[in-house]
């Protein structure tokens, strides 16, 4: 197995976090590739996992805490790990150390940098990007919104423990109008598909439907809001994972039409 930086040759399919065989990931927008473009030069971190014969198995995206959804000084921000593990496509490369591969080299890199420590967030639940598996690489819990733990690695005895940055802000309602609001950042392939689906069920819903798009890479929209990705039907906020299909999300904005006819 070996551990390297992402190469042109890589891009397009990690821009659909190594999912090419995936219909949904068709519903992505190109949401990843221009925030990618957008913070590469800003300290965008991305490395892949191969195996002996050179498939790429897993990958790791971490940033400065500065653009990340917390709180911190002198961090960096894992924003996702994953290592695939479906049987279609590229087939399943977990449980081979993937994973402890890509963190430890996440570590090593941002020392490098002068980071002081490593954050990360975690699932409570045991779905995806489970806190106890950061746990067990060693990362200790600081901070928790419902089921998002905030977990890190200081690497200085005097390194200061980040916390989450919390929801501040609603969409209003108008009247008459059902408001579909969509916050997108634009790192997260799932939230993009979000996004693509809501835009869409808005559209094809009328006019009484009003789509308002919130661009949450903008520091001070983000820090205005004080959420990262999220959908809202006026104002209650949609469950975003697993992304919610195109049929529920447009069944949701009907349902609500109905309401204020």
């Amino acid at each position: 197995m070996q551990v390297i930086d992402l190469t042109e040759k890589h891009k397009e399919l990690y821009f659909q976090c190594l999912e090419d065989w995936s219909e949904e990931m068709k519903e992505t927008g190109d949401h990843k590739a221009c925030w990618y473009e957008k913070i590469k030069d800003k300290g965008l971190r991305v490395k892949l996992a191969l195996d002996e014969k050179g498939e790429v198995g897993g990958m790791i995206q971490y940033i400065p805490v500065e653009y990340a959804p917390i709180e911190g000084t002198d961090l960096y921000f894992v924003n996702c790990i994953w290592v695939h593990g479906h049987k279609k496509g590229r087939g399943n490369f977990q449980k081979k150390g993937m994973g402890k591969a890509l963190i430890r080299a996440a570590e090593e890199d941002v020392k490098t940098k002068g980071a002081e420590g490593l954050a990360a967030w975690g699932l409570a639940l045991p779905i995806w990007m489970k806190a106890s598996w950061f746990k067990k690489q060693g990362y200790r819990k600081v901070d928790r919104q419902g089921i998002q733990v905030l977990l890190w690695k200081p690497f200085m005895q005097d390194a200061i423990p980040p916390k989450w940055i919390r929801q501040k802000k609603k969409p209003e309602k108008q009247k008459g109008k059902v408001v579909v609001t969509a916050l997108l950042n634009g790192w997260c392939s799932a939230q993009n598909i979000i996004f693509e689906r809501a835009k869409r069920a808005a559209a094809e819903l009328g006019d009484r439907v009003v789509f308002q798009e919130i661009n949450t890479f903008n520091r001070d929209t983000f820090l205005e809001w004080g959420i990262s990705d999220a959908l809202f039907i006026d104002d209650k906020q949609m469950t975003s994972g697993p992304p919610p299909s195109y049929k529920k999300i447009k069944k949701r904005i009907a349902k609500r039409m109905k309401k204020i006819s």
